[in-house]
């Protein structure tokens, strides 16, 4: 066992914005603009808690391809609809102030554990449990609660069409951003490598096989995820016709170059660095996908592995299956006669993995490390609304949402969270105090001020926490004080008190329930590790091998089906021996089979180390725990990416040249 030590140090200090954080700035204005100025008009600001809960949903999902967030969208409407109908129900038939926390709590619980296993990304669960705590404490009865989410269900369709709107414009820019960032991951590699002074692999060279600078750890690491949450976004993206699949296989094209960078450093890293920030610069504004046409010497690099897939490779040529001569690209990246709505080239998902809604349900199984989390922020939430109570705050849903919202992946987090959700919340009062009498003179003041706390808000809080949480308090406290104003002195006194005794009573539960299963994920993902590692390293005995030099100069170790089909055990669905005859050169179709499962492996391998990585920074965050096994992780990650290095090798010199 070992105590760690909780972090001061950084916890203050200000980061890059993220790259889109306009999106869904820009997004949540416009779709709780047009709301609060119609309820203006009408003269029902009263209702303004109810429509924003619809109108927040619009911060959600940006980071997904359209077609993926037109379907998950309106997951997040109906899970505030219904958070806000338990909550509004709740509130018009229970009078008990010490039960209405108890309720708002264990729904605060609901909205992280699933927000969570979701991976729904920013804003996360805050914003869910800031609107049902909320309307746990507003009067209600009980005909005014299916009318009140009717409210609710209509701004979040309105929500839903403002973040669909922008594909008018970009249809593909999603996926273009998510590109965008694994070539510049890659790019941070190769420069790490340079800025290092080290010497690059040679000729053949895994880069497993080369001491690894230090610095360029951490950026291995980056360019993994990155690469890997790329290859995610590009799965989403439907390929139905012409000018899709040809999007998509440019999309493709370019992030197999920043992919590469993980299966070896060029001996130019400087120069390929330059070029991969260039292209990402290039897909951020906006720009035809760019050229990514071989050079000779890229060709002759790559000649090795063409052969062994059976084609032929010039410069500005593109692969074909079953030698010959190669056919130039048309302007389009394809080969001449070659059908663009066929999908084939394109990567495909692992198939019999759980997704959607059955992903989200395994990741809540018995034994998750997301129900400790669960439990930390209903126990906490609890203990801070009832102490805020017996402070004498009569609306303790603050305290609730400040304890809720500390709640991070360890205690070392929840620590930076609570000490800046303090801090913010302190300057947003004092800010807010700042600007009352520019509220008082009217509700239009109060609805621009408030639309202008949201857009900062966004533009803030990704610098850090503290920074954005200036901006969300003054916009809470005007969200909540247009259906009940209450007295500034009172309003400001109880919020004070909410948000200190919500911080320290939530750390003070968060360090008592400790994750103790944090360091069971590790385990988990060690064994998905080693199961990825072994899947990858049977199909690289099997498939082509890599070029040692020069064209022609390579070696390669075909099995034949027989033994191909004991290595890969029963059951394992293969579409199509690699080799004939013993080990004979694999014709086109075959090559496309060992790829596409190739392909798989990579992603399974890919994701296994992403998650390892993610397991044991959380639990290394945690303050009480058994000693993590280092050398085994190392070990593991080694391993693991050395396999991946030469997977990617392997993969990417076929498909840099398709």
């Amino acid at each position: 066992m070992r105590f760690r030590p909780l972090p001061v140090r950084s916890t203050v200090r200000l980061r890059r914005p993220v790259d889109i954080w306009h999106k869904p700035a820009l997004s949540g204005v416009v779709a709780l603009g047009v709301p609060d100025l119609v309820l203006l008009g009408l003269g029902r600001l009263d209702l303004v808690l109810y429509t924003s809960a619809g109108a927040m949903c619009a911060l959600y999902a940006h980071g997904l391809p359209y077609a993926a967030r037109a379907r998950t969208l309106p997951w997040v409407v109906l899970g505030m609809v219904a958070s806000l109908a338990v909550a509004l129900t709740a509130a018009s038939l229970v009078t008990s102030a010490a039960v209405l926390v108890v309720l708002a709590s264990l729904l605060a619980a609901v909205h992280k554990m699933v927000c969570d296993a979701a991976r729904i990304g920013p804003p996360g669960n805050l914003i869910l449990t800031f609107i049902a705590a909320s309307a746990f404490f507003v009067p209600q009865r009980p005909a005014e609660v299916l009318p009140h989410t009717g409210l609710a269900l209509a701004t979040g369709a309105f929500a839903w069409l403002v973040c669909m709107a922008p594909a008018l414009v970009r249809p593909r820019g999603p996926e273009r951003i998510a590109t965008a960032r694994a070539l510049e991951a890659a790019a941070g590699l190769l420069r790490a490598w340079a800025d290092a002074g080290a010497a690059p692999p040679a000729g053949g060279a895994e880069p497993a096989q080369v001491t690894e600078p230090a610095g360029a750890t951490h950026a291995r690491h980056a360019t993994a995820a990155a690469v890997n949450a790329a290859w995610h976004a590009l799965f989403l993206v439907p390929a139905r016709t012409a000018e899709a699949v040809a999007a998509r296989a440019g999309l493709e094209r370019l992030l197999v170059r920043a992919e590469s960078a993980l299966g070896g450093v060029p001996r130019d890293a400087t120069a390929q660095a330059d070029r991969l920030g260039g292209w990402a610069r290039e897909l951020r504004s906006g720009h035809p996908l760019p050229d990514v046409a071989l050079t000779t010497a890229e060709a002759e690099e790559l000649a090795g592995v063409a052969w062994e897939f059976g084609v032929a490779l010039e410069p500005g040529m593109a692969l074909r299956a079953g030698g010959g001569e190669p056919r130039p690209r048309t302007a389009g990246g394809r080969r001449a006669g070659q059908s663009a709505v066929d999908p084939s080239g394109l990567r495909r998902p692992a198939p019999g993995r759980p997704r959607g809604v059955r992903a989200v349900v395994g990741r809540l199984r018995p034994g998750s490390p997301l129900l400790p989390i669960g439990a930390r922020v209903a126990v906490g939430c609890v203990l801070a609304g009832w102490v805020s109570m017996a402070v004498g705050v009569g609306h303790p849903y603050w305290a609730v949402v400040t304890a809720a919202s500390i709640y991070q992946a360890n205690t070392t987090l929840s620590w930076q969270r609570a000490f800046q959700r303090t801090l913010g919340n302190l300057l947003g009062l004092a800010l807010f105090t700042a600007l009352l009498p520019v509220f008082h003179t009217g509700h239009l003041a109060m609805i621009v001020l408030a639309l202008a706390f949201q857009l900062g808000a966004e533009a803030m809080i990704s610098r850090n926490y503290w920074l954005g949480s200036v901006c969300v308090t003054p916009m809470a406290l005007l969200l909540t004080e247009f259906g009940r104003p209450l007295a500034a002195g009172t309003l400001i006194a109880d919020r004070w008190l909410d948000t200190v005794v919500g911080a320290a009573v939530g750390l003070v539960c968060c360090v008592l329930v400790t994750n103790r299963r944090a360091s069971d994920r590790i385990d988990r993902a060690l064994e998905q590790v080693a199961e990825a590692g072994a899947a990858a390293s049977r199909l690289l005995a099997d498939g082509p091998a890599a070029p040692s030099g020069s064209a022609g100069e390579h070696t390669g170790a075909h099995a034949t089906g027989e033994q191909r089909a004991d290595a890969d055990g029963p059951g394992a669905a293969r579409e199509g021996a690699l080799g004939t005859d013993g080990g004979d050169r694999p014709d086109g179709a075959d090559g496309a089979g060992w790829a596409r499962e190739a392909g798989w492996a990579r992603e399974a391998l890919a994701g296994a180390l992403v998650e390892l990585r993610e397991a044991v920074e959380v639990a290394a965050g945690e303050w009480w725990q058994r000693a993590l096994p280092g050398e085994r992780i190392a070990r593991a990650e080694q391993q693991g990416h050395r396999t991946l290095a030469v997977l990617v090798r392997r993969l990417a010199a076929p498909a840099l040249a398709a």
